[in-house]
């Protein structure tokens, strides 16, 4: 692995822990010596992972929409910054610059790029690992939702394990290094049987 994409709020939220994360989880990729590419803003938990990723010593890009740029929050001081059209490109560059993702506490757009990723994950089209920091238990409602689907039928349990979960950040990088992909080629067929018998 070379490069981490870290999804993470453009807010910094009501606790003092989830900056702490934020600068954890920089230092953390940082001290492994792996890139930080993220969504380039100058705000929120955003801002205290780039930063802490600077002055750690790591490299770091960020990707953004012209809308966005022109509401003058990008982050002027990074290593790289590459200004894309759409939110859909700036998602697709993400992907394709990194070999894992993390995802920090966050609201609407976190969660759009953390089923992104799911996504493509689950049809094959990006195979690389996916790790939540589930700092303050900020995920739990959430994976308690993906069990429920799980259980009902929409989701299924291989797919559901491929998402991963860190309750510290020390423990990101070997979480990511350590995953293996889960077999699901016969999905398809499965739910195509299962569509036959409707």
């Amino acid at each position: 692995m070379k490069n981490i994409c870290v999804f993470c709020g453009s807010s910094a939220g009501l606790r003092d822990t989830y900056r702490l994360a934020a600068r954890q989880t920089a230092e953390v990729l940082a001290a492994a010596g792996l890139g930080i590419v993220y969504g380039g803003a100058n705000v929120g938990l955003m801002k205290v992972l780039a930063e802490t990723a600077i002055k750690a010593g790591a490299h770091v890009t960020g990707i953004m929409p012209s809308s966005l740029v022109a509401k003058e929050v990008a982050h002027n001081g990074l290593h790289k910054f590459i200004e894309v059209s759409s939110m859909a490109e700036r998602k697709q560059m993400m992907v394709d610059m990194s070999d894992a993702f993390v995802v920090l506490p966050g609201g609407f757009g976190t969660l759009d790029e953390l089923f992104e990723v799911i996504t493509l994950s689950q049809l094959r089209l990006a195979d690389k690992p996916i790790a939540l920091l589930n700092t303050e238990n900020y995920f739990d409602l959430l994976l308690t939702f993906l069990d429920h689907s799980v259980g009902e039928g929409f989701v299924r349990p291989e797919h559901r394990r491929c998402l991963l979960v860190a309750e510290q950040a020390h423990e990101i990088p070997d979480l990511l290094r350590k995953y293996q992909a889960v077999p699901t080629a016969k999905w398809i067929d499965d739910i195509k049987k299962e569509s036959s018998q409707l």
